[in-house]
């Protein structure tokens, strides 16, 4: 196993103290503040104090009032009004938040969310011409089509009004829609460019409800809806993004829920349990994103939906959640053997694992999975890595990236190659004729090989803080859960503590974990290893003298709150140069 590289971020000692005094807080606390950005006092409670009313007025967007004007026209008019959603968590949720709200408000309305295979991604104008000759007056986008020009055009020349919500980049033309919402636009004066899809719809929503007894009653609902969303498209969780997950955590946490996801919470294991961002981004939301990848998103919008209170209706709503899980279950199972098949090519071709960008493609693979397969080949070779569904002729792929690399920069440089590619530095899609394969990894594999050093393919652990286990105080862990949720842009807290011990040998778990128990000065916790196993030997011989690697984590015990250690990595010394 490699032996990942431990880095200490950047720390001002002088601007964490003032903090600290300031505040009141836990010097650690102050400096994972700092580190973050937030060493003015001000702005420092107003991070760990979010409050409702930090969200922004809705009216900043930019086309927000012809959207709502046309929207209420046609609720007045009895215009059919019709929801185009995307196929991931982000479309489904920001799908179901709309059409209840555009429900609440009497409007004939109804949703349409693409198949993955059939349909393809985002507005098309295909889709417009089928709603239209379904009836519908009015298109409302989520998620999706800030780059469909086409087939906004199209919907003029039918006579149909769209409007478009979204929050991916702009091309240099925005469409030629009745209302285009989105705070990237280079002319939209929203001070939080970083909302995810349902964060967008969420604004939308507000404005909709705004100064009725019906939103101020309907808010918490819509934000919890937001707060799903908006953790499973993994946006930067400051700012707006952090009151709408912190908010959205505390009700599902809370209660009371719809019947559609009550019954989601209860098949995911979650109901009673004071939910985190984990909780979203590796329960709930897999299970929202696999009917997407494996059949139709529709089945995840329609249990959202639900809301029926009879037996007949929660009966009906637990199926649906089951359905989701066996779903998610046979994604995984699809990703599994996928994910075996393209570490036996990187490991057993040396044309394919010898370079520094890993291409690998096949016919047969399922190309809903191959981002998560992506994702992983990058977690365990630290290499960037492309994988391709083959069909017919045509690849449908998915990249993902290290820190280092700049993959829509690769893909952008050898552009002529692919029949269409899109995305950002560390995440992208190419679709690829399968002939041309060979030379595009040709090409890509020469690139990456030209601008990828080495110490660039090293894992790197980022480490805020040293923290010994008996500095771990009520203060800090209260500090800590004031600092979630976690993720982008406020990245959980990873700790060092040196030396610590094993109390007691290493015990697998599951034939893929480890359950551990630390000791120092006195003090001892337990540890969980995530996907560590193959350590235990390691591990076993070295139980003195270990330096740790850790995040703090409470979970629930026999009905109580126990701090434990997830590990990051752990490690004897390395040894000491002698001097020349």
């Amino acid at each position: 196993m490699v032996r990942k590289v431990w880095e200490d971020v950047p720390s001002d000692s002088a601007q964490s103290r003032h903090l600290a005094e300031a505040l009141s807080i836990p010097s650690v606390i102050a400096q994972l503040l700092v580190q973050r950005g937030f060493a003015d006092p001000a702005a420092a409670h107003r991070f760990l104090h979010p409050d409702l009313s930090h969200l922004h007025d809705p009216w900043l967007l930019t086309d927000m009032r012809p959207a709502v004007d046309r929207i209420r026209q046609a609720i007045a008019a009895k215009e059919r009004i019709m929801v185009h959603g995307d196929y991931d968590a982000d479309g489904i949720t920001s799908t179901a938040m709309l059409q209840r709200a555009l429900e609440i408000l009497g409007a004939d309305v109804g949703y349409f969310v693409p198949d993955r295979m059939k349909d393809g991604y985002g507005l098309q104008p295909e889709t417009i011409a089928r709603l239209h000759a379904d009836g519908a007056k009015v298109i409302v986008s989520v998620d999706c089509g800030i780059r469909a020009s086409e087939a906004a055009d199209h919907a003029r020349a039918l006579g149909v009004d769209v409007i478009i919500t979204d929050h991916h980049e702009p091309e240099s033309a925005i469409p030629r829609a009745v209302a285009v919402i989105n705070p990237r636009r280079p002319d939209c004066p929203y001070p939080e460019k970083s909302l995810a899809g349902a964060g967008v719809a969420l604004k939308l929503v507000q404005a909709l409800l705004e100064g009725s007894e019906t939103g101020r009653e309907w808010l918490p609902s819509f934000i919890k809806m937001a707060a799903i969303g908006t953790m499973a498209d993994v946006v930067p969780l400051v700012g707006e993004n952090r009151v709408i997950a912190r908010f959205g955590l505390e009700g599902l946490s809370r209660g009371p829920h719809g019947t559609g996801l009550e019954a989601l919470l209860e098949e995911s294991g979650l109901t009673g349990k004071r939910l985190d961002s984990f909780h979203v981004g590796f329960v709930l939301a897999p299970r929202l994103n696999a009917a997407g990848r494996m059949s139709h998103a529709g089945m995840a919008v329609e249990l959202l939906l639900a809301r029926g209170r009879d037996a007949q209706s929660r009966a009906q709503a637990r199926d649906r959640a089951r359905q989701l899980t066996e779903e998610n279950a046979r994604r995984q199972d699809s990703e599994a053997g996928i994910l075996a098949d393209a570490k036996r090519m990187v490991e057993n071709d040396p044309s394919i694992g010898g370079q520094n960008l890993l291409i690998v493609a096949a016919e047969g693979w399922h190309r809903g999975v191959v981002g998560i397969v992506a994702s992983k080949l990058v977690d365990q070779f630290h290499k960037p890595a492309i994988v391709i569904a083959l069909d017919g002729g045509i690849g449908h792929g998915s990249c993902r990236s290290i820190p280092g690399f700049d993959m829509l920069g690769a893909l952008e440089a050898h552009g002529d190659g692919f029949v269409k590619f899109g995305g950002h530095r560390q995440a992208a899609g190419v679709t690829v004729e399968a002939s041309r394969l060979p030379e595009i990894r040709q090409r890509l594999t020469a690139w990456a090989n030209a601008r990828l050093e080495p110490s660039d393919l090293l894992p790197r652990l980022r480490i805020h803080a040293p923290l010994g286990l008996r500095e771990i105080t009520g203060d800090v862990v209260d500090g800590l859960q004031r600092m979630g949720p976690f993720g982008m842009a406020n990245p959980k807290p990873v700790f060092r503590a040196a030396p610590v011990e094993l109390t007691q040998a290493p015990k697998v778990l599951k034939e893929r974990h480890l359950a551990l128990m630390f000791r120092q000065d006195g003090r001892s916790f337990r540890g969980v290893a995530w996907r560590l196993a193959e350590r235990e030997g390691y591990l076993a011989a070295n139980r003195f003298g270990l330096e740790l690697a850790y995040s703090l984590d409470q979970n629930e015990f026999r009905g109580e709150r126990v701090t434990e250690l997830t590990v990051a990595d752990v490690r004897t010394p390395a040894p000491v140069e002698p001097p020349a």
